[in-house]
């Protein structure tokens, strides 16, 4: 009577243990991270963000329904960050939806919905058990917060020769930083404040259109001449100077310089030459004549320079050539042209890490030269080892095309095509400021600063790669990055660009997350299935044989006690 008793109380006294564990993980999210790249670990800003986080956030996910295990584990990530994220904040309100259920009514007002607000589907094509199945998926999370939102693309573009399970990879370890940044953004108080130099040949609003359009959402854009004015406002995060043509003067210089001495940062969009097709295709021949920008004496005093030369990669765009004619009409065919290089990272740091490549045109060599003070220099962006470079001056023609491009000629190193450098810059007007500068800076107020005190200056070899086509009949535009030979748009001059900026501005380091990798570990196909039937074995049979020795030691025993 008193072991079936106490038997009643076990079995309460278990089932009270099981609800209870149940309910407080019901409200408490907690895990521990084994993994050997803490792929479940939230770094440390980001965890300062949502303990920061003291307003309620609405959390769409469109990724809901039946998918291929890709998406799964999409899904299943994103689900998994975001409790994390709630977890540290408690305020996300997170709802996973399918904007493919409902009524064909319903389902094509969703759709068009999401079309108006910019989020437009994938094709999707898998095998569902025996039948090919198609399917439209929004991989997106939207973020809300009042009557703002932040669309979130999950899904990273599969770059050339990267597999689909790299590139998913590349997507999941990049979940943190979006969510982050899209919460960042929403709960920001102010906004940064960048300018675009003008009155010296730089593009002009029409030829920037999709960056400054891209740029306006979450930032305050302005133009500002420097030849009319004595100073860049304290209030000023970022200065954008894109293609200078023509010779920035001392004045304009020491501007610029203070501007970074007191804490400013710059991005140098420069093109050494001034080349393009248009002048090769009127010419036979064309020689490409310098930017007299004037700009080399301060680049080297902040620790780099630009060399006059073209550098040339096998790994490039293409451009159409005339093969021949049929029927009175010119034949063209696209042929590979190395001096429009696609550049890739080759450095594990936020602003290029996981981004497509960027296309650039006709780029030159940045060089980093040593500097008196501490000053960190990151490449960002490098060409291929198939590469090698021309000095300028140099006949640009499309000769080199008749020959295809012979990898044995592209025989130099990897070309750096931009560099971030940051740390405390010195003046480049050190013990040299003229007198009517130093007079300007009195009426002002102001002081001459020979030391910055912490700012960041990023060079590209390159200008073109954040301009867009434009059409002054209809007002329309491309996107930055757009091809208009292959048709398709390279993402990596959106991301570069926009990185950079909000590495530059990222005061709580949320841009930290870009850099967290997971390794991927890929199944080894070959092995598995030539050692299918013994991992069978283990994974099916052991269990089951391991369960029926238990069984029978446990009733041995129990007999052996019992027999008695």
């Amino acid at each position: 009577m008193k072991k079936g008793i106490l038997s009643i109380v076990n079995v309460i006294l278990l089932a009270v243990i099981l609800i209870v564990i149940n309910v407080l993980a019901s409200k408490y999210y907690t895990q521990w991270d084994l993994t050997e790249d803490k792929r479940y670990s939230l770094t440390e800003p980001s965890k300062e963000l949502l303990r920061g986080l003291n307003e309620e956030i609405y959390v769409q996910v469109l990724l809901e329904g039946t998918f291929p295990a890709g998406f799964k584990r999409l899904k299943e990530n994103a689900n998994d960050l975001l409790e994390e994220f709630n977890s540290y904040s408690g305020n996300l309100d997170i709802q996973f939806i399918d904007p493919s259920a409902g009524t064909v009514e319903q389902i094509n007002q969703t759709r068009e919905q999401l079309r108006n607000d910019g989020i437009m589907p994938q094709n999707l094509s898998f095998m569902d058990g025996d039948e090919l199945t198609n399917k439209l998926i929004y991989p997106y999370a939207i973020f809300r917060k009042g009557q703002k939102s932040i669309a979130i693309n999950m899904l990273e573009p599969q770059s050339p020769g990267l597999s689909e399970e790299a590139t998913l990879n590349n997507s999941v370890s990049l979940l943190e930083y979006k969510f982050a940044d899209a919460i960042q953004k929403l709960t920001q108080n102010s906004r940064a404040n960048i300018l675009m130099t003008e009155g010296n040949g730089e593009f002009n609003n029409s030829e920037m259109a999709d960056l400054m359009m891209k740029l306006r959402e979450f930032y305050n854009i302005g133009r500002i001449n420097l030849d009319s004015t004595y100073r860049i406002h304290p209030e000023t995060d970022i200065l954008i100077m894109a293609r200078p043509r023509q010779a920035i003067g001392q004045q304009e210089q020491f501007i610029i310089d203070q501007f970074i001495m007191k804490g400013g940062n710059v991005i140098w969009l420069i093109n050494e030459m001034n080349v393009n097709l248009d002048s090769i295709n009127v010419n036979k021949f064309y020689v490409a004549p310098e930017y007299d920008h004037g700009l080399d004496d301060l680049f080297f005093n902040y620790g780099v320079r630009f060399q006059n030369n073209f550098v040339l990669d096998i790994e490039c765009t293409r451009i159409p050539q005339v093969v021949g004619t049929s029927g009175g009409e010119a034949q063209q065919v696209l042929i590979p042209w190395p001096y429009h290089v696609t550049a890739a990272s080759q450095d594990n740091h936020p602003i290029s890490k996981n981004i497509d490549r960027v296309n650039l045109k006709f780029p030159s060599t940045i060089d980093t030269v040593e500097t008196r003070e501490q000053i960190k220099k990151t490449v960002l962006l490098k060409s291929s080892p198939y590469t090698m470079y021309q000095r300028n001056p140099v006949r640009l023609n499309f000769e080199i095309l008749k020959y295809g491009l012979e990898e044995d000629k592209f025989n130099k190193p990897p070309q750096n095509l931009a560099v971030l450098v940051e740390g405390n810059f010195k003046s480049a007007f050190a013990n040299r400021v003229p007198a009517s500068f130093q007079d300007a800076l009195n009426q002002m107020g102001e002081t001459y600063q020979e030391e910055s005190v912490g700012s960041k200056q990023l060079f590209v070899s390159d200008a073109d790669f954040i301009k867009n086509l434009f059409e002054a009949s209809t007002g329309k535009y491309s996107p930055m990055g757009y091809n208009k030979w292959e048709r398709k748009s390279f993402k990596g001059n959106q991301s570069f660009i926009m990185n950079s900026i909000e590495y530059m501005l990222d005061q709580k380091g949320v841009l930290q997350a870009r850099s967290k990798e997971v390794k991927l570990r890929l199944l080894d196909t070959v092995k598995a299935k030539k050692e299918k039937v013994k991992w069978r074995v283990i994974n099916i049979v052991a269990p089951l044989v391991f369960l029926l020795f238990f069984g029978l030691i446990y009733n041995f025993l129990r007999k052996r006690k019992y027999a008695s």
